[in-house]
């Protein structure tokens, strides 16, 4: 993720949609952040996830629904400073979901650190969830091969640092477990 778009202004919701389609940022306080494209091991993480969740998800017939990027998150339905694209977003309110992606914080949010991304998703990404109150936060770290997993209790995150050779247990589910071990590199 490259530096906020120069602006002595702050942005809005508003014109975050009036972005060029082909163009993927965020906007994060009022800051337009351009996102570069994802690495194949980035892609690699993202699918392996998202085929996990939602099969998981299917198997449940419930009503907890998962998107990958790019889907846009308003995490604040007041607040029109703050649109995000998380690399994966699972949503169980289907009153959250818009046509134009989820207004409220998801359950569960999963990030997977690219480095011109790092100090987004370890400092302002997981500050912002927290206010937000997403309820699960994961980390995925492919560089240092690190998974960090906030779960949020009251009002802060709890945190447990495994690797990619762990089966981590997801925190708002009681019998899903994520297997690192079958992500093939």
């Amino acid at each position: 993720m490259s530096e906020a778009l120069a602006h002595a202004n702050s942005y809005t919701e508003e014109d975050y949609y009036n972005l060029p389609e082909n163009v993927r940022a965020e906007l994060i306080d009022g800051q337009i952040y351009y996102m570069s494209a994802p690495s194949r091991i980035h892609q690699e993480i993202l699918s392996y996830l998202h085929l996990e969740i939602g099969n998981y998800l299917r198997s449940q017939k419930g009503s907890c629904k998962v998107y990958p990027a790019p889907f846009a998150v308003k995490l604040f339905s007041e607040d029109d400073r703050n649109v995000v694209e998380p690399d994966i977003s699972v949503i169980c309110d289907p009153n959250k979901l818009t046509d134009r992606g989820c207004t409220g914080a998801p359950d569960w949010i999963v990030e997977i650190v690219s480095p011109s991304n790092s100090s987004q998703d370890y400092i302002r990404k997981l500050n912002l969830y927290a206010d937000a109150g997403v309820r699960e936060y994961w980390i995925v770290n492919p560089i240092n091969q690190s998974v960090y997993v906030y779960f949020l209790e009251k009002d802060k995150f709890r945190t447990m640092a495994y690797t990619l050779q762990d089966k981590i247990k997801v925190n708002i589910y009681d019998d899903l477990w994520i297997d690192f071990t079958g992500l093939v590199l």
